[in-house]
């Protein structure tokens, strides 16, 4: 597959099935909530044990489940983890419509559908390398990451359509039907590696050690991995205080607000094209610190944001495009660099490392941010972390990594 391994059939079926699967995971994180609200009249405090019963689900998977997942064929994996999410969706319209919906119903289906995300993410991770050649991993996390950013864009928007087009259990539905076709796709991939026999740690406890172990070894997956933590820690300080910041301290109304965030997905989607063009002028070190750097100089542009409607309307339309697209570019360049060095047997583990390191630091940093935000203000709190991500392009830039390229047709 050298060479055009990036236009495989089998990598096309993974690209449609993820886009697919994508689209159908931003519909089902809007559309749980908002069929919570008009079938349940659900509270804040309901809502905010839904978004913390997924980040622990995301959290403890991310941990405990990269052993499994290095042990089965991927393509399996992933097409499990699409029924688990269509049946713990489909429970929802049905129980709608028997009447016995209840609250408990609806956080334990977005319970499981976070968590068979994460396996899916991880085990889709895992399979890119056994369906391209190695050169071609930077344009096919490129393609991914494309579709990804254009679910962002309009997974949301269909979310909304549907609901007020539809009841809320036919609308459920329909997004539980998008994993069917995803696993209906998934299953025609014909040419998977196998998982080498015997080569992962069965027990959960040594598996998360071996995922560490390996990532800790190589000293550009060390980095990698550090920048990932990094990445965690500030991205949940600025995350959880972003909406409060555009709304009370820019003042700006949420309408434009969400005008601001979709800008964001145009920007990730630039990013998706702008990651291999950049690799091949630069390399692939030199181009993540570059953009590593930059996205640090936008979120500190976040935390100095004037207020008004004008100003802080321009500042985050502004920094969401340039921080979405150095965000993505970023993320496709360590994704890329992640899978070139670590074996494919222990892929699975090490990416559930990571996934757990960035969900964990985001916690620390969502809590950090709120503390620092509650004694020093907003907009203290939002320069502080953009503060700390500046410090990412530094370790980058000085160390291995800043020399790494990918392998090149």
């Amino acid at each position: 597959m050298a060479g055009t391994g990036v236009d495989s059939r089998d990598f096309n079926r993974l690209w449609a099935a993820q886009a697919v699967s994508a689209f159908g995971a931003r519909i089902a994180r809007e559309g749980l909530p908002i069929a919570a609200i008009t079938t349940l009249a659900a509270s804040p405090a309901s809502l905010g044990l839904l978004s913390a019963l997924t980040g622990l689900a995301s959290l403890v998977l991310g941990l405990s489940a990269g052993g499994w997942v290095d042990r089965q064929p991927r393509r399996r994996v992933l097409v499990a983890m699409n029924l688990v999410r269509a049946a713990a969706l489909a429970v929802i319209p049905l129980a709608a419509v028997a009447g016995v919906l209840t609250l408990p119903m609806i956080l334990s289906a977005g319970t499981l559908i976070a968590g068979a995300s994460t396996v899916f993410i991880m085990a889709e991770h895992a399979i890119l390398p056994g369906l391209v050649a190695q050169e071609d991993l930077l344009g096919a996390n490129a393609r991914l990451s494309a579709t990804d950013s254009v679910a962002e864009i309009g997974g949301p928007a269909l979310a909304g359509l549907l609901f007020h087009l539809l009841t809320a259990a036919l609308a459920v539905a329909a997004t539980a039907a998008t994993w069917l076709v995803s696993a209906l796709l998934l299953l025609r991939i014909r040419s998977e590696r196998p998982p080498a026999p015997g080569s992962v740690d069965t027990e959960p406890g040594l598996s998360i050690l071996s995922g560490f172990r390996t990532a800790w070894a190589d000293p550009e997956v060390r980095v990698l991995f550090l920048i990932q933590l990094g990445w965690g820690l500030t991205g949940g300080g600025l995350g959880s205080l972003y909406v409060l910041f555009a709304l009370k301290t820019l003042e700006l109304p949420t309408g434009l607000l969400g005008l601001a965030i979709a800008c964001g997905g145009l920007g990730a989607l630039a990013g998706a094209a702008a990651g291999p063009a950049l690799e091949r002028r630069l390399g692939a070190g030199r181009t993540l610190t570059l953009v590593l750097l930059l996205g640090g100089l936008v979120n500190l542009a976040i935390g100095l944001a004037p207020s008004g409607l004008r100003g802080g309307m321009t500042a985050l339309v502004a920094t969401q495009f340039l921080g979405d697209l150095f965000g993505v570019t970023a993320m496709i360049l360590m994704s890329s660099l992640r899978q070139a060095r670590v074996a494919a047997d222990h892929l699975g583990r090490v990416s559930g490392v990571f996934e757990a390191a960035a969900g964990g630091m985001a916690v620390v940093g969502a809590l950090g941010g709120a503390l620092l935000a509650e004694a020093a203000g907003v907009r203290t709190a939002m320069l502080a972390a953009a503060g700390l991500s500046l410090v990412l392009p530094v370790l980058c830039a000085a160390s291995p990594l800043a020399r790494a390229r990918l392998p090149s047709a």
